[in-house]
């Protein structure tokens, strides 16, 4: 390998531990403290970004003028995309913020941002009481949740990641994919609850509510858990070593730039799956297929948990075989299951819960190989940074309007396989970037502050 600097070379790795002692003192009980916070923390996170999607049915009924069914659910789409319009000055602001400041405040400050909007979406009236304003607030709103999402899923991964042992990077980081699918399942089972247990006019007045302002007490506990964890041993040894970087965004994008690139090319894949599988699935079932909500939650409820049991596995084989392989692996069986995939959600609720699952089983690969390598291929003092300006682009042209691409297609094309043909062409496009620039990540060292190329 060369090394392209972006800094002085004594800005190299940190000196290693004296033996029996960790590098950056870290213990096993440090891990534990710091996988706890990051677990409970990011659940809170993706709670709260899940309940506009758990809602996603009822809020086009309340916050959207009907006289077209169709057009107020691509309104609410349009919304929910709308949100990720604020992800790049939220990616920006916290990934600066994270490599300038430190990791732990920054996830401190995502949290609160994110559980302050979450709640203030749960007590806003709707288009029947203030008209217009209704969904400009629920536009704003949501793009405060966007702002925050923004570094929430990147700075988690660095800050996990910066703590955990060679050789089980991936499996410590699995629990920021496997806490997102644990909040969705939370998210849908609450959901679940709700629809099945009021009748529509409760759930129209106030049950819709419940999931938003649940925001505020979670992120209470979020806060006061991020609060109390020392930052990272990989920043620490920046500060003391002073290679912290004044302007992080632009030395990422000047020197990191194929990086930042390529994981926009395959991160395009695992938004698009994910948002398919999770946000979508519930108003495709409902409103496209034809089954009822509680049926479309439960699916939802079975594939992300089918999702967050193959996390640690998927995991355990990214640290074993790499991150390419596994990467690899998610593109091809994309392209391959996903048109099977939504056929079988067509025919009964036993193919849809099996073909959902299958989907789901498909981005936990790819997820849990892209949380580690994003970590890995950027330098420590760029990494929060670039690893936001990649995966945030991704989500933001992608991620966000999957939703409301996967609608539009269905509309226009009078078939309910629509979104899968989306799905399969965007994993080619990934496994084409993949094959061509993604250079294997798993064996390098995290507290580096080179770029290094094959």
């Amino acid at each position: 390998m060369t090394a392209q600097s972006s800094t002085p070379a004594s800005a190299g790795a940190a000196s290693p531990a004296s033996p029996g002692t960790e590098p950056g003192g870290v213990t096993a009980k440090v891990r534990r403290k710091v996988t706890t916070a990051t677990a409970i923390g990011n659940f809170v996170e993706w709670f709260d970004s899940g309940a506009y999607a758990i809602m996603s049915a009822t809020l086009a009924g309340l916050f959207f003028p009907q006289y077209d069914k169709t057009a107020a659910l691509l309104a609410t789409w349009a919304v929910f995309a709308g949100g990720f319009i604020a992800r790049p000055l939220g990616a920006a602001f916290f990934g600066r913020y994270g490599d300038r400041i430190g990791r732990n405040r920054m996830l401190a400050l995502s949290v609160l941002c994110m559980s302050g909007s979450t709640f203030l979406i749960g007590v806003l009236p709707g288009y029947a009481t203030i008209g217009i304003v209704a969904p400009v607030l629920l536009f704003l709103l949501r793009a405060m949740q966007g702002f925050s999402t923004g570094g929430e899923y990147t700075g988690a991964s660095a800050f996990i990641m910066e703590y955990a042992p060679d050789g089980r990077r991936a499996r410590y980081a699995s629990v920021v994919p496997l806490t997102v699918g644990l909040a969705s399942v939370a998210g849908a089972l609450t959901g679940l609850l709700i629809t099945s247990t009021l009748d529509e006019g409760a759930l129209n007045s106030w049950g819709w509510r419940i999931p938003f302002l649940l925001a505020g007490p979670l992120g209470l506990i979020g806060l006061y858990l991020r609060s109390r964890i020392d930052d990272t041993p990989v920043f620490r040894a920046m500060e003391e070593r002073k290679v912290v970087q004044k302007a992080p965004l632009r030395e990422a994008w000047r020197v990191c730039r194929r990086q930042v690139l390529t994981l926009f090319g395959y991160s395009i894949t695992n938004a698009v799956g994910y948002y398919l599988m999770s946000s979508y699935m519930i108003a495709y079932m409902s409103e496209e297929v034809g089954y009822t909500k509680a049926e479309a939650m439960l699916t939802s409820v079975v594939a992300m948990l089918a999702y967050s049991a193959a996390c640690p596995l998927m995991a355990a084989a990214s640290d074993r075989y790499g991150r390419r392989p596994l990467l690899l692996l998610a593109c091809g069986g994309f392209v391959v299951a996903t048109l099977p995939a939504f056929w079988l959600i067509g025919t009964s609720l036993v193919g849809a819960v099996f073909g959902a699952s299958v989907l789901a089983v498909l981005v936990a690969v790819i997820g849990t190989s892209n949380v580690p390598a994003m970590v890995e291929m950027f330098p420590g003092q760029l990494r929060a940074s670039g690893s936001a300006i990649g995966y945030t682009a991704a989500y933001v042209m992608f991620g966000g309007t999957a939703p409301f691409v996967a609608t539009g297609l269905v509309s226009l094309s009078g078939t309910s396989l629509a979104p899968g043909f989306y799905l399969m062409a965007l994993a080619a496009v990934s496994g084409v970037v993949l094959l061509r620039s993604f250079r294997e990540t798993f064996r390098l060292p995290l507290n580096r502050t080179t770029v290094l190329e094959k």
